[in-house]
C-alpha cells in the first residue's frame, strides 16, 4: 500500500487549492470619468438654456466629480453617519455634529466653486442653469452633503428681504469658503445656513406652529427676539445659523436663529437628537428645542410664510435638481455594467431586451433633465412672464421627476443584478436616496395642491403653461392631442382636487416631451412622446416597436459604449 502524499502541502499547493477559478466577465467601477464629458444630454440642454456657458470649467468640474478619489469621498461620508455630542466631556452644552473628514472635504468642494452662491455674484450670465449644471455633477458623487449647500443658497432671498441683515449676513453666506468649526458667526468669514420650519403637530401645515416669539426690546424686522418652542426637522443643526416659524405678536412670522448669540454664548438652541433616517444619511437632520433662543425676524412680522417661501421655492428646485442627478447616475451604472458584462454569448447591452430597459431609462433622464435646466432658465430671466412658468413649473417638476426617481432606481438596480445589492456597490446608496426629494420640502400632495391653488389664485398661470407648450403645436400630432386633453381636463372643475395628481401628471408629461421636441434630440422626442403619451406604460422597458433603442442608449455614456 502506498503511504499517503502530501499530508503537509507546500504553500505553492495550497495556492492552487484556494485559486479555484479566475474572475472574469465582471465589470469594473465607474470611475475616473468625466460627468461632463459623458453626458451628451446635459451638453445639449446647456447649449440650448445657457448659450455661452463657461463649458470648459465645468468639463474640469466633471472630471473632478468623476474621479476615484471624490467618489471614494462619498462612499466614506454614507459609510461613517454624523455622531451627535451634546456636551463635551468636561459638561459644557456643545451640540455638536462630528462627520467623517470626507463629508467636510465634499462641502469644501462644492463650497470653494461656488455652487451655492453663483447666481447671487451678478456677473456670470445664466448663473442660474450653470449652478444647477454643477450641483447637478456634483449630487452624482453623494446627495447627502448637498442638503446645506442648497439651503445656504435658497436662504438668499429671504435674508434680501431685511436689509440690516443681509448686510451683516449676506457677504459671509456668499463667500466661496469652508468653516466647519463650531464657533460664532461673527469669528467667521463663511458661514452655512439651515432651516426649521416643521413641528410636531403641523408637518407641512406651518400655520398650526406653536413656536412663540417675542421681542427682546423693540419689534419688527431686523429685531432681536427670543424664541421658545420646538422643530421636528431642523437641517442642518451644524450650520451657523436657522430661517425658522414662530407665532409673534403680529402672527406668523420668520426669524433668522444662529448657533451663538451676538454676545458670544452659545445660544438656547439645544439638539434633542439626529434623525436615524432610511436615506441621506451623511446629511444630519435633528429634532431641537428652543428655549429663549435669540433670533432676528425677518420680513414684516406675521408674513412669515410668504418670507420663508422665497427658500422653500429654491429648495424644491433643487429637488428636481438632485432627482434628476440621482436618475442620470442610476442609467450610467446600469450602462457600464450591461457594457462589459456577457450573458448567453453576447454583452448585455448588445440584448434587445436590455436595450429597451435602459433605453426608457434614459428617456426618463432626458425628460428631467430638460424639465429642470428650463426651469433654471425661468429663474435666470427673472421676467414676469417666466416667473409665471416658475409659478407652476417648480411644483410640478417636484411632484413628477422626484416620483419617478424611486421605481427608476430600482430598474437600474436590477440591471446589475446581484452586484446591485451589494453595499460597496453605489446603487443601494442611491436607492435609498431616491424617495427622499419627493417627501421633504412638501410631498406629493402638497405640489399637486399647490398647482391647484395657483390656478386659482393667478389664472394667467395656466394659460402661460399652455404658451410654453403651444410653442410646438403642429410638430406632433400625439403631442397635439395631449395638449388639448390637458386643456380640456383642466376646464373640468368638479372634483379637481381628486383628479389633482393625474392632471399634474398630465402637465409633467407634455411640458418635457414639448421641451425635448423644441431642444432635445429627435430620436430622443419622438421615443418620449410614443412611450409616456401614445403608448403610455407603467414598468420600465416596454417601449414599442420602431424606437431606435440603440441610438438612445449611445446617449447614455457616448464615449464608452
Amino acid at each position: 500500500m502506498e503511504p499517503l502524499k502530501n499530508q503537509n502541502p507546500s504553500s505553492d499547493d495550497a495556492n492552487n487549492t484556494v485559486n479555484t477559478h479566475s474572475v472574469f466577465n465582471q465589470s469594473q467601477a465607474l470611475e475616473n470619468t468625466n460627468l461632463f464629458d459623458d453626458d451628451i444630454a446635459l451638453q445639449q440642454a446647456l447649449t440650448s438654456y445657457a448659450p455661452g456657458a463657461a463649458l470648459d470649467a465645468l468639463r474640469d468640474y466633471g472630471q473632478r466629480c468623476g474621479s476615484a478619489e471624490v467618489i471614494a469621498w462619498g462612499f466614506d461620508a454614507n459609510e461613517q453617519k454624523p455622531q451627535f455630542d451634546s456636551h463635551d466631556r468636561f459638561g459644557h452644552r456643545v451640540d455638536e455634529v462630528r462627520f467623517h473628514p470626507s463629508y467636510h472635504k465634499l462641502m469644501k468642494m462644492a463650497l470653494e466653486q461656488g455652487i451655492h452662491a453663483m447666481p447671487w455674484q451678478g456677473d456670470i450670465a445664466h448663473a442660474h442653469t450653470q449652478r444647477a449644471a454643477y450641483s447637478y455633477m456634483q449630487s452624482q458623487v453623494e446627495a447627502g452633503h448637498g442638503c446645506p449647500l442648497t439651503m445656504t443658497f435658497a436662504s438668499v432671498p429671504t435674508l434680501n428681504l431685511t436689509p440690516s441683515i443681509a448686510k451683516q449676513w449676506l457677504p459671509k453666506v456668499l463667500a466661496q469658503g469652508y468653516e466647519p468649526e463650531n464657533k460664532p458667526y461673527f469669528e467667521k468669514q463663511a458661514v452655512t445656513i439651515g432651516m426649521g420650519m416643521t413641528e410636531k403637530q403641523g408637518g407641512s401645515d406651518v400655520r398650526a406652529n406653536t413656536s412663540v416669539a417675542r421681542a427682546v426690546g423693540a419689534q419688527g424686522p431686523g429685531e432681536l427676539y427670543e424664541i421658545t418652542g420646538h422643530k421636528w426637522f431642523l437641517s442642518a443643526p451644524m450650520c451657523d445659523a436657522f430661517l425658522m416659524l414662530a407665532q409673534s405678536a403680529g402672527g406668523l412670522s420668520c426669524f433668522l436663529v444662529p448657533r451663538w448669540r451676538p454676545d458670544g454664548e452659545k445660544n438656547s438652541l439645544f439638539v434633542q437628537r439626529l434623525k436615524n433616517k432610511m436615506g441621506n444619511v451623511s446629511n444630519a437632520s435633528s429634532e431641537v428645542e428652543m428655549r429663549a433662543a435669540q433670533g432676528w425676524m425677518v420680513g414684516e412680522e406675521g408674513r412669515g410664510v410668504p418670507a420663508i417661501i422665497e427658500m422653500v421655492a429654491l429648495t424644491r428646485f433643487d429637488c428636481m435638481v438632485g432627482s434628476t442627478a440621482g436618475q442620470r447616475q442610476a442609467v450610467a451604472q446600469a450602462a457600464h455594467h450591461a457594457s462589459q458584462r456577457e450573458a448567453f454569448g453576447k454583452r448585455l447591452i448588445e440584448q434587445p431586451l436590455m436595450q429597451n430597459v435602459l433605453a426608457d431609462l434614459q428617456l426618463e433622464v432626458e425628460g428631467s433633465l430638460a424639465m429642470t435646466l428650463r426651469m433654471a432658465a425661468a429663474l435666470d430671466a427673472k421676467t414676469d412672464d417666466e416667473k409665471l412658468l416658475l409659478r407652476l413649473g417648480c411644483a410640478v417638476g417636484k411632484f413628477w421627476i422626484c416620483k419617478r426617481t424611486p421605481g427608476h432606481a430600482y430598474e437600474a438596480m436590477e440591471c446589475l443584478g446581484g452586484n446591485g445589492v451589494i453595499e460597496n456597490c453605489i446603487m443601494p446608496r442611491l436607492y435609498r436616496e431616491a424617495p427622499i426629494n419627493a417627501i421633504w420640502e412638501g410631498s406629493g400632495n402638497i405640489q399637486a395642491l399647490d398647482v391647484l391653488r395657483a390656478f386659482n389664485k393667478s389664472p394667467e398661470v395656466q394659460q402661460r403653461w399652455f404658451t410654453e407648450l403651444e410653442q410646438v403645436r403642429g410638430q406632433s400630432a400625439v403631442l397635439d392631442q395631449s395638449i388639448d386633453a390637458l386643456r380640456q381636463s383642466l376646464a373640468d372643475r368638479d372634483g379637481v382636487e381628486y383628479a389633482a395628481r393625474r392632471l399634474v401628471e398630465q402637465m409633467a408629461l407634455c411640458l418635457q416631451a414639448a421641451l425635448l421636441l423644441k431642444n432635445g434630440d429627435p430620436v430622443v422626442a419622438e421615443a418620449f412622446i410614443v412611450s409616456r403619451l401614445q403608448q403610455p406604460h407603467g414598468v420600465y422597458g416596454c417601449l414599442p416597436k420602431g424606437v431606435d433603442v440603440a441610438h438612445i442608449v449611445r446617449r447614455i455614456l457616448p464615449e464608452r459604449l
